[in-house]
């Protein structure tokens, strides 16, 4: 298993991590249900926390194996297996999804990971026995991923899940790729891992539709009182996702992922927050079409808040993590934070979905604007 080259040519994802990344759907849509529910029944504090511990647990899965398979990936029969049993586990880890969100009660997640992890950390001993240049690299991630779940089997076999006990085990999880890639790099390709990620949004973004999907059903089969509503939910909804999406895929982060290690890691911790946004805001639009149906609790400024927080909390993680290493100046900056701050703000308008989603096609308006004029600049200079 010798590492890949990081500057070969047409790098693109493999039909094996199609196949991967398929699989994550289903937890991922499990975690938006979940994160649905809570929030339709107003439990918004402890609904939040048990969504962002769930959904690190996902995250944190898919990218150990990304970044692995970006370095490694040789596609032989061993790296093939050895796929299909982080597969198994990942479909484990899908299985406990409801009790990890309802009870903080992550035993079978632990499981799931327990079996990804057996398939990763052989993964990671076959690189190190291979690539000489990197053997102490591979051997920390061996060792760290593998230290790492004692921690984890720690709360499962107390069957005790503390809020703070997980937080430091995801803290120490992080640690493991910095202490690890300090040794020497690992041959990642900058536009395998661009596309890795941004297929994921796409995986991320396709549960949002989802929800609007379901949203329209509703709006046929209850053509009464809020179908107007109803009608502007849609079409709020819709508008944001696909600006999001425009948005996300309006500059590629291959250009900039291999100049600094501290750069590469922000952006790729730094999606967490901007995968986490985009799953909450399909969870929002259920809540919203709840919300006018009569089915909540919530008063309209707290059901907006569903949609707008998250809304706005990706515009500001989309520009810290994903624009902003692109440089492109502070008008820029200003843009999605003026725009981050609007729409929250319209949380307590009548038509604050609609609203969201006006604002964020206006963000990808002057977005693509401030874009093109930068590249004009840039082909002035090379000119020059």
């Amino acid at each position: 298993m010798t590492p890949r080259d990081p500057n070969e040519s047409h790098r693109q994802a493999s039909f094996l991590e199609l196949f991967f990344d398929l699989c994550f759907v289903v937890a991922i849509a499990q975690a938006a249900v979940q994160l649905h529910h809570a929030l339709a029944e107003a439990h918004i504090i402890s609904g939040i926390i048990s969504f962002s511990m769930v959904f690190f647990a996902i995250w944190w899965a898919w990218m150990n194996f990304t970044w692995f398979a970006s370095a490694y990936d040789n596609d032989d029969i061993p790296f093939r297996l050895a796929t299909f049993v982080q597969i198994i586990g990942a479909l484990v880890l899908a299985a406990g999804v409801q009790r990890g969100f309802a009870d903080q009660n992550f035993n079978i997640i632990f499981i799931g990971y327990l079996i990804m992890r057996m398939g990763l950390a052989s993964l990671w001993v076959r690189a190190a026995l291979h690539d000489p240049e990197r053997k102490t690299t591979n051997y920390r991630y061996a060792f760290g991923i593998s230290a790492a779940m004692i921690g984890w089997g720690t709360m499962f076999a107390l069957n005790y899940w503390p809020v703070w006990g997980f937080a430091a085990m995801a803290l120490i999880e992080l640690v493991i790729p910095v202490w690890a890639e300090s040794a020497n790099k690992t041959t990642w390709h900058p536009d395998h891992i661009a596309e890795r990620y941004g297929l994921l949004i796409i995986i991320v973004l396709g549960e949002s539709v989802l929800a609007a999907t379901n949203a329209v059903q509703i709006a046929i089969d209850e053509q009464g009182a809020g179908f107007e509503a109803l009608v502007l939910i849609i079409a709020g909804g819709l508008l944001t996702i696909f600006s999001m999406w425009w948005l996300y895929f309006s500059r590629s982060a291959d250009r900039f992922l291999s100049t600094k290690p501290l750069v590469s890691f922000g952006w790729g911790y730094g999606h967490y927050f901007i995968f986490a946004a985009a799953a909450i805001v399909g969870a929002g639009i259920g809540v919203n079409i709840d919300h006018v149906t009569a089915h909540t609790a919530l008063s309209d400024p707290a059901a907006a808040a569903t949609i707008t927080v998250p809304a706005a909390l990706f515009l500001l993680t989309l520009w810290i993590f994903h624009l902003r290493p692109h440089q492109i100046g502070w008008y820029h900056g200003a843009l999605f934070t003026g725009n981050a701050i609007i729409i929250l703000l319209v949380s307590f308008s009548p038509w604050p979905i609609l609203l969201t989603g006006l604002i964020t096609v206006i963000t990808v308006i002057m977005n693509g604007v401030i874009c093109r004029r930068e590249e004009q600049q840039l082909a002035i200079q090379t000119d020059v």
